[in-house]
């Protein structure tokens, strides 16, 4: 089983908050794996005079293993596939961002709801700051607060990959 979903929502509303707390929760039970999409490009990776450093600033592409993980820094935009891929052993894949993908999704938002969103989410994940009038009667609603929940609609609703 590989099943991927994805979550989205504007900056600050809790994605990657949480992701991480469906990651800790799942990890015990399953092979988990996140993409994270950085649209601004302001991630930073390395430090600078570090091998690894010096060598993707040569514009190659870096693999950096030791005993304990491998590191994949590339210079080159990969696709879902391409990604999937690479990662190859997982049983869920957790997205943040990426609203494009062809994968179900969560919405997360607090107190203001971004309408933009609604054509890509199949559920929204709020708190008691948002208005639930304002969520269309087609998209499920999500306690942000209760993990459990959103944990369930992940593994009722993830897509095979």
């Amino acid at each position: 089983m590989r099943k991927a979903v994805a979550f989205t929502g504007p900056s600050n509303s809790g994605k990657t908050t949480l992701i991480e707390k469906i990651a800790k929760r799942l990890i015990g039970s399953y092979k988990i794996a996140i993409i994270k999409n950085d649209p601004a490009d302001k991630a930073k990776f390395d430090k600078v005079g570090k091998d690894s450093y010096r060598f993707y600033s040569t514009g190659a592409e870096v693999v950096v293993t030791s005993p304990t993980r491998t590191t994949y820094f590339s210079h080159r935009q990969k696709s879902l596939d391409e990604i999937i891929n690479m990662i190859n052993d997982f049983d869920i894949l957790l997205v943040e961002g990426l609203k494009y993908l062809p994968l179900p999704r969560i919405g997360i938002f607090r107190g203001d709801v971004d309408e933009s969103y609604f054509r890509y989410i199949k559920a929204v994940a709020i708190d008691e700051s948002v208005d639930k009038s304002k969520i269309p009667q087609n998209i499920e609603i999500l306690n942000l607060n209760d993990t459990d929940q959103i944990i369930e609609w992940v593994l009722n609703n993830a897509k095979e990959v």
